[in-house]
């Protein structure tokens, strides 16, 4: 008996949702990604057109992953001890969508604030208006990241202790990223967009401005449609007895220490009590996104510059390039959600979610490398085109055009897994850690968002030191994705699920201890 009441108790966590409310939680990922397709596919050309050259244009992007290295550690620890009547995650929710709506603002209205505070219409850099929309930006980016670590952690928290569940839920994460993915790079993609909304045309804010006021105007529509109808129909689990002695025993813990500021410390205490599963898992997403950055941030200026060969703000090509690249994002997208529904079915196919993830790590290597030939390809066409009629060159040929657009739909396999196998195995590793689940997502991020940071300042001179464009970035990607397969194969223990033997079960145990 004194045994029992020395040692200290693991949280049991409550029982699982219906599916139907771990749906509704998902959907939610659907207006968010749809914010997030607009940006991938058009605020780099819009930045671009700002005035903002294409070398310093990543470090605009630089605010997207300070963001959620500070937010959603921040978000995830205060979360997971919110008292609030309305739960630990919804109000977090609910303010991340708030957000959401003003930063949409700043940004669709930044060339006629700035035209409004003096920026002249002649001059092809306006600062004022940059200035509004690195704001806006910044606002945006805190404001998804304090939307995506609730969310998900919301999830966890709705699927109990059922692991499948939790996989399953991450799915439909997944899945609905893909449908805000599709409606957004078709919003993108659609030029007349804007006769939806006539007011959204001004002198400052010319065609492709008005499209990206009404695409945001539609994604902020469907977000808050979306969070209210999931906040209002999902009620948050009650904390067993046991979760709850076990928060005040680390509250405890925490006011018999000196240091001033809890929230770091639990960080740091969060990495010293992480186990050998979860530090393997760390690194095998740091590499898995020092792949997929350069390739979600410069997917449309690639199509745009290398695969059309057009210029920023000269002639048509650049623009056609750009709708290209959105057109290839949808595909990318329709592709995404089917392999998210399927994730289980290949997984078992496989052996096991470790080995999906290291597979596809490879396929996304391919993808990149074959980006090379693409643009090699484009380029010789071009050149043979403009020696023997001396006429500007005309878009790419259907082939390689095909070629370009069949990258980015493959690339939907491996990135459906990136954006839920990580999480799940996340929430199942450290379901028996002292963090919460809130604070635990959140450390994972850290290990998403600094590689970003890394590519976000070094890409565009690196880009610059091999002629300005994006294939370097492209390649250094590829590489870092084999060192992600390797190491998700070999190095990460499976989750116990997918462990079919005795033997297998007892190795993966040990390696948690």
């Amino acid at each position: 008996m004194e045994v029992e009441t020395t040692q200290k108790k693991k949280p049991t966590p409550p029982q699982s949702s219906p599916l139907r409310k771990i749906i509704l939680v998902a959907s939610i990922a659907a207006g968010i990604q749809f914010g997030w397709a607009i940006q991938l596919s058009l605020l780099t050309p819009y930045v671009q057109l700002l005035g903002i050259s294409h070398t310093w244009a990543p470090f605009i992007w630089l605010c997207g992953p300070i963001s959620g290295m500070l937010v959603q550690p921040i978000v995830g620890y205060h979360s997971d001890r919110c008292t609030s009547r309305f739960g630990r995650r919804r109000p977090f929710i609910a303010a991340g969508s708030s957000l959401v709506a003003i930063a949409v603002f700043l940004i669709g209205y930044a060339a006629d604030l700035g035209h409004l505070f003096g920026d002249s219409l002649d001059k092809p850099t306006k600062p004022r208006a940059i200035a509004v929309f690195v704001v806006g930006f910044w606002i945006l980016d805190v404001a998804n990241n304090m939307l995506q670590g609730p969310c998900r952690a919301l999830l966890a928290d709705i699927s109990g202790s059922d692991t499948k569940k939790m996989r399953t839920a991450n799915g439909f994460y997944s899945f609905f990223m893909a449908i805000g993915n599709v409606l957004g790079f078709s919003a993108g993609s659609y030029t007349h967009l804007h006769k939806m909304f006539p007011f959204t045309m001004s002198k400052a804010c010319d065609v492709y401005c008005a499209n990206l006021k009404t695409c945001f105007f539609l994604s902020i529509a469907l977000l808050i449609a979306l969070t209210i109808l999931a906040l209002v129909s999902v009620t948050e689990p009650t904390p067993t007895p046991e979760m709850v002695e076990a928060v005040e025993e680390i509250e405890e813990e925490e006011s018999e220490k000196a240091a001033p500021v809890p929230f770091f410390r639990e960080i740091l205490g969060a990495f010293k009590e992480l186990q050998r599963p979860m530090w393997i898992l760390l690194v095998v997403t740091c590499l898995n996104w020092v792949a997929w950055f350069p390739f979600l941030l410069f997917d449309t200026d690639w199509m745009g510059r290398e695969v059309y060969g057009g210029e920023v703000g000269k002639g048509r090509l650049y623009a056609l390039g750009v709708r290209a690249g959105a057109l290839g994002l949808m595909l990318n997208s329709v592709v995404l959600g089917c392999v998210s529904l399927g994730i289980e079915i290949l997984a078992r196919a496989l052996g096991g979610v470790k080995r999906l993830w290291g597979v596809v790590n490879f396929l996304l290597a391919i993808c990149l490398a074959m980006t090379v030939l693409i643009t090699k390809l484009a380029q010789s066409t071009r050149h043979h085109t403009v020696v023997s009629t001396g006429a500007e060159p005309p878009p790419p040929p259907a082939g390689i055009k095909a070629g370009a657009l069949a990258i980015f739909a493959v690339l939907g396999i491996p990135q459906a897994i990136t954006y839920s196998v990580p999480f799940a195995l996340a929430s199942i590793f450290c379901s028996n850690s002292g963090a919460g689940q809130g604070l635990s997502l959140g450390v994972l991020n850290l290990a998403i968002v600094v590689p970003q940071m890394v590519v976000s300042v070094a890409s565009g001179p690196w880009d610059a030191l091999f002629g300005g464009g994006n294939l370097p970035a492209f390649v250094v990607g590829a590489v870092a994705a084999v060192f992600s397969g390797i190491l998700a194969l070999f190095m990460l223990p499976s989750p116990p699920p997918d462990l079919p033997t005795t033997k297998n079960a007892r190795a993966a145990a040990a390696a948690f201890h």
